[in-house]
Parts: structure tokens; C-alpha cells; sequence
């Protein structure tokens, strides 16, 4: 189990909520509903770019592509034992949900973001696909959850919102709950007493985020970071869809009744069976497919639920309210031949009140890509 300190460094590098909050958080992934909806963390030291070529003529381009140069194609995989007669294979990007919205001359690309991952994710020599690349140097605007500088006093937040001066968790949670969380914890009271500090829907996010340390994954290969990484317009700009306000009030707006449902559902499976959830929705979005993904999660809701009524109004808190917001201000900003490349955790992609069904609501032809 990690290390409190380790613990309390990747929190602050998430929050919110999904991107979440802990402190930020520890709530890692833009993917479950409170995972998907975990903020990123702050941007790593951007890495070599390949120059785009504009290529306006080819098959298929997507609406206002430029299409990186072509690379050589990977040699014949000779499967039987993972290289070919040239060396070894050449490690493919994970396929990621992206999707492109027309309307008229209006385009936004929309990718559905995984706030951690490893790093075989995003190979060294192409870390996204091309259709990928070639709408980031197309777009004048990454359009993010959050924005850059609103991450960087992100932590801040959250423990002035989220966590208290003196143990008060006992207070807001039953006996039976609290036991229950005290054995989770066992053999780690450093990492008891700091989320005995916290209030319920903070718990909630630290514990997930340690099953999620656990699996192996790293913040530095979420897809926000990659993104940022790769996105080397000279004039382009780098946004957020929401406040930091916004995101962390998602959380704070929450009954004590519906904080409590978020922790003890976190505490139904034992902590292999996270484990073994992270994979599976990490396995999910390589694939790409948005509704895939959402009946996943809704299937796991209804599994882990302890009252149906309660994880319905957390969902549409911390889902939904965010899912109209960020459609409503992405097409706010859409400009005719201007693109805008979304990224937002991919569980607000999918579902028919998913971001993908919004946009098509107000008009637009939604496409994979």
C-alpha cells in the first residue's frame, strides 16, 4: 500500500473529482463517474514535437485536419513470439474514445481522457494516433476540464474544502461504516489517521486513489498530461471548461447521506476487486468505444450501490450537471473554421446524456474517429 506521503503527493495532483479532487486527490481517473471526473496533473516538461505537414487532399481527412508527416510503417509481426525479422514490434497508442462534431463549418473534437495510465499508453515515437495529432494541430484551443492555472492552486482547494484540522471523519459516518473503513486500513494507520482528516466525499476519493496506486498506475501518464506534452502551437491556448470552483463544488454540494453512499459503495469490493475494476476500464478506453464504456460503469453503479435513489443523485451531480456544462461551453466557444479540441474524462463522453448525445441535441454530426 503506498506510502501516506506518496499518497498525499498524487492527490495533489488530481483534483477534483474525477479530475478529482484530492488533494486533490487521490481520486484518480476522469473515468468512473468520480474517477472520470478526477482533474489532471500539473503538466510535465513538454516533449519533442513532430512538425505537422498540411495534407489537404487525403482520403478520409477529418474536418479541418492537418495530418502529421506519414511514418514507416511497422514491419510484419511475426506473433509467436513478439518481434518481427527486423526487431521488435513497433508499440502501437492506445486507440482512446475521439470522436469529430460538425455542424457547418463549426468543428470539435472530442476525446475521452484516462487521468492516469502507464506508460506504454503513449509511446515515445507516437503517442497518439495520427487522426489525433493531426486535430490538436488543427485546433487553436485545447479545451481541458480545468485549466492549467487553475491546477496549479488545485490542492489548495481541495483541503480547504475537503479536509479538516483534527480527526472528523468518525463524526460524519455510522459505526458500522467506519469500522468497516478502519479495516480496510488495516496495517496502515499512517494513511487512517490522514483520511480521518477528511470529510466523506474526500475518504471516498483517497481510497480509491490508493487501489488505483495499487494497480500501477501513474498521473504522469494521463492523457491531459500527454495532451499538453504534444500540443506546441505558438498561438494556440490551453483552456478549461469549468472552474476549479465549479469542479470542487460538484463535491461539496453533496448531502451527508450522499457523501456516505460514495465511501461505503468504495468499501462493497475488497481491494483485488478494484484493482481488477481500474484494469478493466483502463482495458475499455485503450479500445475507445464511449457507450461501451458508460454501460460498464452503469452496470458497476448498480452492482456497488447501497441506495439506488442516492447514487443516481451523486451521478447527476458529479456526471451529468458537469456532462450539459461542458457542451454548453465548448460550443459556446466553436468558431467557423476554427476547431476546438475537448478533452474531458471519457466517462462523459458515452450515454444518452452523455456529451456525445448533447452535442448532437444542439445539431451536430458526431462521428468516430
Amino acid at each position: 500500500m503506498p506510502e501516506p506521503q506518496t499518497a498525499r503527493q498524487v492527490a495533489r495532483r488530481f483534483v477534483v473529482g474525477f479530475a478529482v479532487t484530492v488533494a486533490a486527490t487521490l481520486a484518480v481517473f476522469c473515468l468512473a463517474p468520480r474517477l472520470a471526473f478526477a482533474v489532471t496533473g500539473a503538466r510535465s516538461p513538454p516533449g519533442a514535437g513532430v512538425p505537422p505537414t498540411s495534407v489537404a487532399s487525403l482520403p478520409g481527412a477529418l474536418p479541418g485536419l492537418r495530418v502529421p508527416p506519414a511514418r514507416p510503417a511497422p514491419p510484419d509481426v511475426d506473433r509467436s513470439d513478439g518481434t518481427t525479422a527486423s526487431g521488435p514490434v513497433q508499440a502501437q497508442p492506445a486507440h482512446m474514445p475521439f470522436y469529430v462534431a460538425t455542424k457547418g463549418q463549426v468543428t470539435i473534437y472530442v476525446l475521452g481522457t484516462l487521468h492516469v495510465g502507464f506508460a506504454d499508453d503513449y509511446p515515445a515515437s507516437q503517442p497518439f494516433r495520427k487522426p489525433i495529432l493531426g486535430a490538436l494541430d488543427a485546433s487553436p484551443i485545447l479545451a481541458l476540464e480545468i485549466s492549467p492555472d487553475d491546477l496549479l492552486v488545485s490542492a489548495d482547494e481541495v483541503s480547504k474544502y475537503g479536509a479538516c484540522r483534527t480527526p472528523c471523519l468518525s463524526r460524519y459516518l455510522p459505526d458500522a461504516l467506519w469500522k468497516k473503513l478502519e479495516t480496510r486500513m488495516h496495517g496502515n494507520p499512517a494513511m487512517l489517521d490522514d483520511i480521518s482528516r477528511s470529510r466523506p466525499w474526500l475518504a471516498s476519493m483517497l481510497v480509491e486513489t490508493v487501489d488505483t496506486l495499487k494497480a500501477g498506475f501513474q498521473t504522469e501518464f494521463g492523457t491531459e498530461t500527454q495532451l499538453q506534452n504534444v500540443y506546441l502551437r505558438p498561438r494556440g491556448r490551453v483552456i478549461g471548461l469549468e472552474t476549479l470552483n465549479e469542479q470542487i463544488s460538484a463535491f461539496t454540494r453533496l448531502t451527508q447521506a450522499q457523501q456516505r453512499e460514495m465511501l461505503a459503495q468504495d468499501l462493497v469490493q475488497t481491494p483485488a476487486e478494484n484493482v481488477a475494476d481500474v484494469k478493466e476500464l483502463h482495458r475499455l478506453w485503450r479500445i475507445g468505444d464511449a457507450d461501451a464504456l458508460k454501460a460498464w460503469d452503469d452496470a458497476k453503479t448498480e452492482k456497488l450501490a447501497r441506495s439506488r435513489q442516492l447514487a443516481t443523485q451523486i451521478d447527476n451531480r458529479v456526471v451529468v450537471d458537469r456532462n450539459y456544462r461542458f457542451a454548453a461551453r465548448v460550443v459556446a466557444i466553436a468558431a467557423p473554421n476554427k476547431p476546438v479540441f475537448m478533452a474531458i474524462g471519457a466517462l462523459h463522453l458515452g450515454g444518452n446524456r452523455g456529451v456525445l448525445a448533447l452535442l448532437r441535441k444542439r445539431g451536430f454530426v458526431v462521428d468516430p474517429a
